[in-house]
């Protein structure tokens, strides 16, 4: 199974993708995971990856398109994936297409975790991050001692990008104008599903499940 989920941020991708993930036996990847990846195996993609990253500049569409091919090229996808983060506009869901094509196969399902924007703002500026393994927590959430990561013993931060609500309300409006739209463009296809995301972690998990 080959499933894409989008989401402003603070819909909860993230969470429901890992969930998603142990369900079916596919792997959770985002763009931020396969650009980890690239910059690990050391490929020569990753090395451009690099020099973007540590200049805090956006990777370039056809840099991100060369770097998702290349990661679902890899042997450990073969039983299927859950993409988060990818495409982002029109121009990457054509790119995907391409990919798919090459491979002899397609995208199963597109999600959409709908949210409202007050609720994205109150999700996000609440949300803390372990700094050693990733894990997410909330204000309304935290770890059980401390900030203290449940899972590792890390530190639990708040995330670096989540600080500032004007550059939050700013990606929120980029997802709007340049995401959002991909709503139609898979919504002809036959394959997508929009899933109320207000509710908690496991009616939206019943809600997926039930829509695959």
């Amino acid at each position: 199974m080959r499933i894409l989920i989008f989401g402003p941020q603070g819909a909860g991708k993230g969470t429901q993708s890992a969930r998603i993930a142990e369900k079916f036996g596919i792997v959770p990847i985002s763009t931020g995971d396969i650009f980890r990846w690239a910059i690990r195996v050391d490929s020569e993609l990753g090395s451009q990856v690099k020099q973007y990253v540590e200049d805090g500049r956006l990777v370039p569409d056809e840099l991100t398109v060369h770097v998702v091919r290349e990661r679902l090229e890899q042997d450990d996808l073969a039983n299927g994936w859950i993409l988060d983060g990818f495409p982002r506009n029109e121009e990457q869901a054509h790119a995907l297409d391409r990919i798919m094509d090459d491979q002899d196969l397609q995208i199963d399902a597109a999600l959409i975790l709908s949210v409202p924007q007050d609720v994205s703002l109150r999700r996000i500026l609440g949300r803390r991050v372990c700094s050693n393994c990733g894990r997410n927590y909330h204000i309304d959430t935290p770890p059980q001692v401390n900030w203290t990561c449940d899972t590792c013993g890390g530190e639990v931060i708040k995330r670096t990008d989540d600080f500032d609500e004007a550059a939050v309300r700013k990606r929120l409006d980029i997802y709007h104008q340049q995401t959002e739209p991909l709503k139609a463009y898979y919504e002809k296809r036959g394959i997508l599903h929009t899933i109320d995301g207000q509710a908690s972690q496991d009616e939206v998990f019943a809600r997926i499940v039930e829509a695959l």
